[in-house]
């Protein structure tokens, strides 16, 4: 993936972020890409709301090896499955709610990701919020993660918070509006940017 044209963009448009564009080195976000169909993708982001990366994971793959016969259950395997089993997992009752309202979804006909693909991010967002459990940063990490959407800026991501905090140097972690602010100068490759803005958070860089 080339993003050397997103780089140079963004380090002339903003000095600071130029720093710690130069500070982290290549864009490696190609790497953190997905697979998967939207099922798939949907609920790994369900499973991962409001935890830690290490304590997901581990639920994730426990419920996968609910199903060691596939990949990936289908929907109507999701929706046979018991609750009590899936609380084996390590799976809430309220993300168990919304993981089997995301595969009654599926079952009635939601877009494919292929269908996804053809429309505009604000499209995406509005067809797929109305899930349960699935808010606009669920959807904005599908669009980042899976969909290789290059101009996303996901506000309401503490990280994006923190780090334009401590890299503009706010007494407060900044508003969805601030953030926005913020961002202007880095349209059209704000995905780019969250990246460099998520990386400046690791100890080591800065």
């Amino acid at each position: 993936m080339d993003y050397s044209a997103a780089i140079a963009t963004l380090k002339t448009a903003d000095p600071i972020l130029a720093t710690v564009i130069d500070r982290v080195g290549d864009c490696l976000l190609h790497q953190n890409q997905q697979s998967g169909d939207l099922l798939a993708t949907l609920t790994k982001a369900i499973l991962y709301q409001q935890l830690s990366g290490k304590a997901a994971a581990a639920i994730h793959r426990r419920f996968l090896e609910l199903y060691p016969h596939t990949p990936f259950p289908s929907a109507a395997e999701m929706l046979n499955t018991p609750d009590d089993l899936l609380r084996s997992a390590g799976i809430s009752r309220s993300k168990i709610i919304y993981l089997k309202d995301l595969a009654q979804t599926v079952q009635n006909g939601l877009p494919s990701l292929q269908e996804l693909e053809t429309m505009d991010d604000e499209t995406i967002v509005q067809t797929l919020i109305p899930i349960k459990g699935i808010g606009r940063w669920t959807v904005q990490m599908l669009l980042i993660f899976r969909l290789h959407r290059w101009d996303v800026l996901p506000v309401d991501d503490l990280g994006i918070r923190s780090a334009i905090r401590r890299l503009y140097t706010l007494p407060e972690l900044p508003t969805k509006k601030l953030v926005e602010y913020y961002g202007t100068p880095w349209k059209p490759y704000r995905t780019i940017a969250s990246w460099y803005l998520w990386r400046s958070l690791d100890g080591a860089i800065f």
